[in-house]
């Protein structure tokens, strides 16, 4: 599943949202330097964020059409899975992953990720997680409930922050389990945007799985998220929610 995002690239980059500023801020305050790995980079997205607020970053992504649009976006990237990703003696002062860390391994990532920063360097994990009006919301889950009836993972079409709690979790289990970290923080931002039909449209075909569908069936599902749009005026409001968890590399 991890490298179905890179069947589009420039959609992906197009179309997915962006990152808080105000958490770029505080993450590059917190950290000891501006040395940035990014893990799971994919097209660049947060990369090109922390590199506009002055810090030097590479990124690692483990399919090579994400990373190699990255390269093209002005972003250093290697490809490779960050478990097995060869870090030549480089060490950082902030690992950060956005949207990406539950595709790493919980332990090894960590243990990782430990090894190549700084001593009082930061590892940030963060997910943006989206949820529409209610009504919206329960129209998008009814069409996927039509066109992908025996697909219940796809059912709840935009899951809230509620279905991001387990990575959160997660997340910070794994921190507190290596030892290597002092006791993760969470921090959350929010913020709202509007889509229009159209852009909705173009950003359904880069969530997870999506790039697997048979062409007929993205086609029916696209045309149903369309008129579930159109019946609210042609457009809605999606409050985001940003979570970060953060912890920073023990000093030894």
């Amino acid at each position: 599943m991890a490298e179905s995002f890179g069947a589009d690239p420039g959609r992906y980059d197009r179309t997915r949202p962006r990152y808080p500023e105000a958490l770029v801020g505080r993450i590059v305050a917190a950290s000891p330097g501006l040395d940035v790995l990014d893990v799971g980079c994919g097209t660049g997205i947060a990369a090109r964020q922390f590199q506009a607020a002055g810090c030097r970053v590479l990124g690692v992504d483990v399919d090579a059409r994400m990373a190699q649009w990255a390269r093209r976006s002005g972003i250093e990237a290697e490809a490779a899975a960050f478990e097995a990703w060869d870090p030549a003696g480089r060490t950082f002062d902030a690992v950060i992953a956005g949207q990406t860390w539950h595709w790493v391994d919980p332990v090894e990532g960590v243990s990782k990720a430990a090894r190549v920063l700084r001593p009082g360097g930061q590892l940030a994990v963060f997910w943006n997680a989206g949820q529409p009006p209610p009504e919206v919301a329960e129209a998008f889950s009814a069409v996927y409930r039509r066109v992908l009836p025996d697909a219940s993972v796809f059912h709840r079409a935009m899951p809230g922050l509620d279905g991001y709690s387990t990575l959160f979790t997660r997340a910070a289990d794994g921190i507190r389990r290596s030892g290597a970290f002092g006791d993760p923080e969470q921090w959350r931002f929010d913020r709202e945007q509007s889509y229009t039909r159209d852009e909705w449209l173009d950003q359904v075909p880069t969530f997870g799985g999506h790039s697997r569908f048979p062409p007929a069936t993205l086609a029916r599902l696209l045309a149903g998220l369309g008129a579930a749009v159109d019946a609210v005026g042609g457009a809605f409001p999606m409050r985001y929610t940003t979570v970060v968890i953060i912890a920073t590399r023990r000093r030894r």
